[in-house]
């Protein structure tokens, strides 16, 4: 027998009927649509095995997409599609649902990924129901970029896709730390974006910037606003300028890259253009941003000769 504590037995009590209500709702609607019976939920402790995989927001669409097949997918987040989704086309044509913890157990999931989706009270919500979570933790550099896709790998029963996109990623770094090698001084690169914000050590901005040969202009650790005093007196070699393909990034009219000295860096510079896809989630294409980076740089230098 397996005892319980009264506040776990009254929380299950009071959850009951939402439940209730949430299989009647989709009662009706397999009623009408023909849908067929829900796959069988996994337990907790196997998730791997989930077929009806429910992704809660853009982050975790990104390993959904990549190491879930479509036919394991019941449904995925509104930004899937978006242009800062880098899994974009393969999201096409596959459903999706707000991330509210209650739509997604409609859809009776048998596995719940997210990293921020459905609130800091939806993992609480899904265990009391009973649906397993799969947490995409945070990667801050490329050690947490290998640590993550090692772990939704083996969370999603997809460990030799997520070897390979390592495997990968590891091939293309090699090739550019040999390809890479430079006689002279490392070249000065500013990170911008059009909220005006730059960052320095200890972001996986400037990782990356180290990995494509390049030094980073911005010599604070931390995210801060674009130095505009230095930026007067001294600039840049380069200018790695991010997110400035998503138009809701495009109308702040507060941001320092309104402000001529900023504006003329876009103008008088080298300017490499990193996709916020490859910029939004700390993952695997965070090496599509060194490459190009590491390109840009190759030719700052022969232009300099």
């Amino acid at each position: 027998m397996t005892l319980r504590s009264g506040r776990q037995d009254n929380e299950r009590s009071r959850f009951r009927p939402v439940l209730a209500a949430l299989s009647l709702v989709l009662a009706a609607g397999c009623g009408a649509a023909g849908c067929g019976a829900p796959a069988a939920v996994p337990s907790a402790d196997r998730p791997d095995r989930a077929q009806r995989i429910v992704s809660l927001d853009f982050c975790a669409d990104q390993y959904v997409l990549k190491l879930a097949g479509p036919d394991r997918i019941l449904a995925l987040s509104p930004h899937a599609t978006a242009e800062f989704s880098y899994m974009r086309d393969a999201a096409q044509g596959l459903p999706q649902v707000r991330p509210i913890a209650e739509d997604a157990l409609v859809l009776q999931p048998d596995l719940v990924v997210r990293s921020y989706g459905g609130g800091p009270n939806a993992a609480a919500m899904f265990e009391r129901a009973g649906v397993p979570v799969l947490q995409v933790g945070w990667a801050g550099d490329l050690p947490g970029i290998r640590r993550v896709t090692e772990d939704m790998g083996k969370g999603l029963g997809a460990e030799a896709q997520a070897a390979e996109i390592l495997a990968d990623m590891d091939r293309r770094l090699g090739e550019l730390r040999q390809t890479g090698e430079r006689s002279g001084p490392r070249l000065d690169t500013l990170y911008v974006t059009p909220s005006g914000a730059t960052t320095g050590a200890g972001s996986l901005v400037h990782e990356i910037l180290q990995e494509a040969g390049l030094a980073n202009f911005e010599q604070r650790a931390g995210w801060r606003s674009l130095p505009l005093e230095r930026l007067a007196n001294t600039q840049p070699d380069l200018v790695a300028a991010a997110f400035f393909d998503s138009p809701g990034q495009k109308h702040d009219r507060w941001s320092s890259m309104r402000h001529p000295i900023a504006q003329a860096q876009l103008k008088t510079r080298p300017v490499v253009d990193l996709p916020s896809a490859w910029m939004s989630c700390g993952a695997w294409f965070a090496v599509d941003a060194v490459e190009a980076l590491s390109r840009a740089a190759v030719r700052a230098e022969e232009n300099r000769r």
